[in-house]
């Protein structure tokens, strides 16, 4: 199955990449691989902002990691000239969660977007992985995903 028809499977129609909002571009391509900038928890609602332990719970919190995912697709997808089908494999993903002091389940919240690139790419989606806990993100959402991405 195509990587398009695994993504409308799944009800997934990908945004326009976001631009970036400082002082860098939302992706490089360096060699066989495209390093691609940290991607919000946002989509055409205004995404996800809080912070995950206090005014976001765990399952809530996944859902916006999956958006970060669906938002690493689109930037992955112009990487690629619109063509995902030369994605190689997810090398990495790095996951960031706005997280209260006392929340611990920062992993599993990034699994939101781990088991995204998992469903859309297979076994090419399984990936090496950071998860951290931070004091705040950018704009007051409440997770960031960035990646690397192996392609043809």
């Amino acid at each position: 199955m195509s990587i398009d028809a695994r993504l409308a499977e799944l009800g997934i129609d990908l945004p326009e990449p976001a631009k970036a909002v400082a002082n860098y571009v939302p992706w490089v391509k360096t060699g066989n691989l495209v390093h691609v900038s940290g991607q919000l928890s946002n989509d055409a609602s205004g995404g996800l902002k809080g912070t995950v332990g206090d005014d976001v719970d765990l399952e809530t919190a996944k859902g916006g990691a999956r958006m970060c995912g669906v938002n690493l697709l689109a930037q992955i997808k112009a990487a690629c000239d619109g063509d995902l089908e030369r994605v190689v494999r997810v090398v990495k993903l790095g996951g960031f969660v706005q997280a209260a002091g006392d929340f611990t389940d920062i992993p599993l919240v990034i699994n939101g977007c781990s088991d995204l690139m998992v469903e859309v790419f297979g076994d090419k989606g399984r990936h090496a992985r950071s998860a951290v806990g931070v004091y705040r993100l950018p704009l007051g959402f409440a997770v960031e995903v960035d990646a690397v991405v192996e392609v043809r």
